[in-house]
C-alpha cells in the first residue's frame, strides 16, 4: 500500500529532472498524477515511463493562463480534485548585472514567480481539505552564486510566497511548503554552461558532501510532503542540498 493511494497530483514542468522525478515517485506512492510540460514528444514519453492507467500529460505553458485554465478543466473534467500540488516549473541562466536585460528579467519572473502564482490561484477551486502544495525553490535563495542575480531572486520571492500562502490556506485545511534543492543532475542545470565538466566541478566544490544531487533524492522529499508522514508541516523550506545551506 502506498502513502498517496487513491489521490490525485499535479506537476508542473514534469518532463525532466526534478519534476520528472517527482511524478515518477508520487505514481509509485499510488497517486494519480497529472503532468504538465511545453513539449509534446517529452511529455508523452515521461507519460509512457510511468503508465498511461498511473497518469495523464497535458501540453501547456506556466506563463499562459489559457494553458492553466485548460489544465485544470481536464483535471476537473475527470470527476477529481487535487490532493498535491508540487508547482516545479522554472528556468535559468546566467547573467552578470551588467549583462542583465529586460527579456532576461521578465523570462525569468514570469515562469519561475508568475507560474507558480497562476498555476495555485488556479488551482485554488480543486484543492482539497488536507491537500498538499509544494513550491520548487533553491538554496540559492540563501547562497550567493555570481551572474545568477536574477534567477536567485526569484527563488528568494518563492520562498515568500510559500509562506504567505501557507497563513493564507491553514484555515482551509492546505498546507504549504517549499523545497530547496541544490545543485542537481538535470538538463536544465549542467545546460547553463558549454563547459559542463568544469560547470560540475564548481558546483560540487559548494556542496559539503562533495557531490551534486540526483532528481530523485529531491523527488523522495517532495513524496514526503505530499504525504499525510508531514500532515504537520506547513510554511517550511526543506532544504534537500547536502548541508551546502547549514555547514
Amino acid at each position: 500500500m502506498g502513502q498517496l493511494d487513491g489521490r490525485t497530483a499535479l506537476v508542473t514542468g514534469a518532463t525532466s529532472g526534478i519534476g520528472l522525478a517527482a511524478a515518477r515517485a508520487l505514481a509509485a506512492e499510488g497517486a494519480y498524477v497529472f503532468l504538465t510540460g511545453r513539449r509534446k514528444e517529452q511529455l508523452d514519453e515521461a507519460v509512457a515511463g510511468i503508465g498511461a492507467d498511473r497518469a495523464t500529460g497535458i501540453r501547456a505553458d506556466v506563463t499562459d493562463l489559457a494553458d492553466l485554465d485548460r489544465v485544470m478543466a481536464a483535471v476537473e473534467e475527470t470527476g477529481r480534485g487535487i490532493d498535491v500540488l508540487f508547482a516545479n516549473a522554472g528556468i535559468g541562466e546566467f547573467a552578470a548585472l551588467g549583462e542583465i536585460t529586460w527579456g532576461h528579467y521578465a523570462d525569468t519572473f514570469n515562469t519561475n514567480v508568475g507560474g507558480i502564482v497562476f498555476t495555485v490561484q488556479k488551482a485554488l477551486p480543486l484543492l482539497k481539505n488536507g491537500s498538499s502544495v509544494i513550491l520548487c525553490g533553491s538554496n540559492i535563495d540563501i547562497k550567493a552564486l555570481p551572474s545568477m542575480s536574477v534567477y536567485a531572486a526569484s527563488k528568494a520571492a518563492i520562498r515568500s510566497l510559500g509562506r504567505s500562502w501557507a497563513a493564507e490556506l491553514v484555515g482551509r485545511g492546505v498546507r504549504v511548503n517549499t523545497i530547496a534543492p541544490g545543485p542537481t543532475e538535470t538538463p536544465g542545470l549542467l545546460g547553463l554552461s558549454p563547459d559542463e565538466e568544469q560547470l560540475r566541478a564548481g558546483l560540487i566544490a559548494t556542496v559539503p558532501m562533495n557531490r551534486i544531487a540526483r532528481p530523485e533524492e529531491t523527488a523522495d522529499v517532495v513524496a514526503f510532503l505530499a504525504s499525510d508522514r508531514s500532515s504537520f508541516m506547513t510554511g517550511a523550506e526543506v532544504y534537500v542540498d547536502g548541508g551546502a545551506s547549514q555547514l
